[in-house]
């Protein structure tokens, strides 16, 4: 499981910054990739990694301004020239659904696979045996979501040399104790799936934050997960601005992380006028209030490693 920031900054393009897109590679989980938001050229910022777009399987958008929606219309297109008919998914709030069949359709874009879109409210958007992913609706200029991302625990190991030390050597007798059955043996010996399985490892659990004022319900979503993705476009000098467009400091970023008890705070969507030495600074700021956070560039990678 790995973060990839294809773009980082807030509102409009920059030379070192692109706007907003986040991937989350699953390649080893299941063989695809989800797509968190999908701002103008995140197609061209794909091009330099080695994401392959027939893989995104989903895509998350947060809120409909436009530095967070321009680039749909331009990938749902490129991906019909991949080689594949995987269904992809765009969940997003009211309104998603409208924009992309009137982009598709006035510009007689024809897709070669199967588009389904899911218009969200709060609560579980996604659940299947693997992960779980919940919205919550932040303090934004229009509806804007956040959302928790949870890998459910895996099973244990099976204790294989415990097995083979029993004299019983591998087949059918394995995958039913591995299941957690009760097996008995021709001598009548009984076996217990709880006594050869080892401890369920648990899953790895993030959350990403779009564009909100400080807020309670992205604590709610941020607790206790392994990495908060947090927008922090304004430092701490220009608070009052950032209340005034519905955005966060770089403090305010940092305190939500400590409120929530997460292990690593990465800072996104950053403004166009911090450069060099001022980014050093939101840094710093941030760094005063929670310790372990790290500010995003765009092609950033982040691996969220298992306990």
């Amino acid at each position: 499981m790995e973060l990839i920031f294809l773009g980082t900054g807030a509102g409009v393009p920059a030379k070192q910054r692109n706007v907003s897109a986040l991937a989350l590679d699953l390649s080893n989980e299941r063989g695809t990739t989800w797509l968190f938001d999908c701002g103008e050229a995140t197609q061209h910022q794909i091009l330099h990694t080695t994401i392959k777009p027939r893989k995104i399987e989903k895509i998350f958008i947060t809120h409909l301004h436009g530095d967070h929606i321009f680039g749909l219309p331009g990938f749902l297109g490129s991906r019909s020239f991949q080689d594949g008919t995987d269904t992809l998914t765009v969940y997003g709030p009211n309104g998603i659904k409208e924009f992309i069949e009137v982009s598709l359709r006035v510009s007689c874009t024809h897709l070669k696979y199967p588009l389904e879109i899911v218009e969200i409210n709060e609560g579980v958007i996604f659940e299947d045996e693997q992960f779980l992913v919940e919205a919550k609706k932040l303090e934004h200029g229009i509806v804007c979501y956040g959302y928790r991302i949870i890998e459910k625990d895996l099973k244990g190991s099976l204790q294989v040399e415990k097995l083979k030390a029993l004299g019983i050597p591998p087949g059918p007798i394995y995958k039913k104790l591995k299941d957690g059955k009760t097996v008995t043996l021709d001598d009548g010996t009984i076996l217990h799936g709880a006594d050869f399985v080892g401890a369920d490892k648990p899953g790895r659990k993030l959350a990403i934050v779009g564009d909100t004022r400080i807020s309670k319900k992205a604590i709610e979503l941020a607790l206790d997960v392994d990495v908060l993705v947090h927008e922090a476009t304004f430092g701490k000098e220009d608070q009052i601005i950032a209340h005034n467009y519905y955005h966060s400091t770089t403090e305010q970023a940092a305190y939500v992380a400590k409120e929530a008890n997460v292990k690593k705070l990465i800072l996104n969507h950053l403004s166009s006028r911090y450069q060099g030495e001022d980014l050093n600074q939101l840094l710093i700021e941030a760094q005063q209030i929670f310790p372990n956070v790290f500010i995003a560039f765009d092609f950033y990678r982040h691996e969220i490693t298992r306990k």
